[in-house]
C-alpha cells in the first residue's frame, strides 16, 4: 500500500525516483527500496520528507486508496 500510494503520487507529478529523491532529501536507494517494497518500514522521518516533497501529507502516504464504488 505504502509504495504503491509513493509511486502513484509521484507519477501524478510527473516525478523521476531521481528527482523526488533529491526533492526529499533522502537517497535513492531508499526511495527505490520503498517503492519496490524491499523496505515497508521506512522511518516517520523518511515518510515526513516524501510527504513534504510531493506535497501530501503523510496519512495520504499510508491510507489505503479503496477503488472508486460502482454508482447504484
Amino acid at each position: 500500500m505504502l509504495s504503491e500510494n509513493i509511486k502513484r503520487l509521484r507519477k501524478q507529478k510527473g516525478l523521476s525516483q531521481d528527482k523526488l529523491a533529491k526533492l526529499a532529501d533522502i537517497t535513492l536507494t531508499t526511495l527505490v527500496k520503498i517503492e519496490s517494497g524491499a523496505n515497508d518500514n521506512p522511518t516517520i522521518k523518511t515518510l515526513k520528507k516524501i510527504a513534504d516533497a510531493l506535497e501530501v501529507t503523510v496519512n495520504d502516504l499510508l491510507e489505503n486508496q479503496p477503488d472508486k464504488p460502482d454508482s447504484d
